[in-house]
């Protein structure tokens, strides 16, 4: 009786039995291919002589991820970005932090913990825009805040430095790439939708 019931309130799955199954596996995909493109971002990477966090693509990985997906499959992507890593696989920016779980709470903690958070807003953001390139560039820029914030913070916590020593440790070096990754995120977004439009 339940599968009659089920049947008529989604005939689209009650006639195609493995639609639903292929949507898990397309949103696997997803999930994966977005985590993958996130680790080979983060060993894009230059040490700093002066601050324990490396320069890294990481964060323009996660803005792209957020301006490309859904706020849920966003976060999700990311945070099995974060799994991955904490399960030992070699998906973090090489830095002289221990593998794994480690690596979590080490200085770079703060910025890896907010990447699904960060993704998530700007997913938000940018689907309640006209997706257009300004739209997309602050919504970008929104999410680089949210990385900045969080691993100065953590950064803070971590070494009991002062706000000055760790805005200039944490925050002050990767303004200028920063800027970068959101204008090529919100470029490439925009660009994207703009050839969809036109192929519509």
């Amino acid at each position: 009786m339940s599968k009659e019931i089920s049947a008529q309130l989604n005939p689209t799955v009650a006639a195609y039995p493995g639609t639903r199954q292929a949507a898990w596996m397309k949103t696997a995909g997803i999930v994966l291919a977005g985590s993958a493109l996130v680790a080979v971002c983060a060993h894009i990477a230059l040490p700093l002589y002066f601050t324990p966090v490396p320069l890294s693509l990481a964060p323009f990985a996660v803005l792209v991820i957020g301006l490309f997906l859904r706020p849920g499959l966003a976060a999700a992507t990311l945070g099995a970005y974060l799994i991955e890593g904490a399960l030992g696989l070699p998906v973090f920016s090489p830095t002289p932090a221990a593998p794994g779980f480690a690596h979590l709470i080490g200085p770079t903690g703060g910025y890896l913990l907010s990447y699904p958070l960060a993704a998530a807003s700007i997913a938000f953001l940018v689907r309640r825009s006209n997706r257009g390139f300004v739209p997309a560039a602050l919504s970008a820029t929104l999410g680089s805040v949210v990385i900045l914030a969080c691993g100065a913070l953590w950064l803070a916590v971590l070494t009991h430095a002062s706000l000055q020593s760790v805005f200039t440790l944490a925050v002050l070096p990767f303004l200028p790439g920063d800027a970068l990754k959101v204008f090529a995120a919100a470029a490439l977004a925009a660009g994207w939708v703009r050839l969809r439009q036109r192929n519509a």
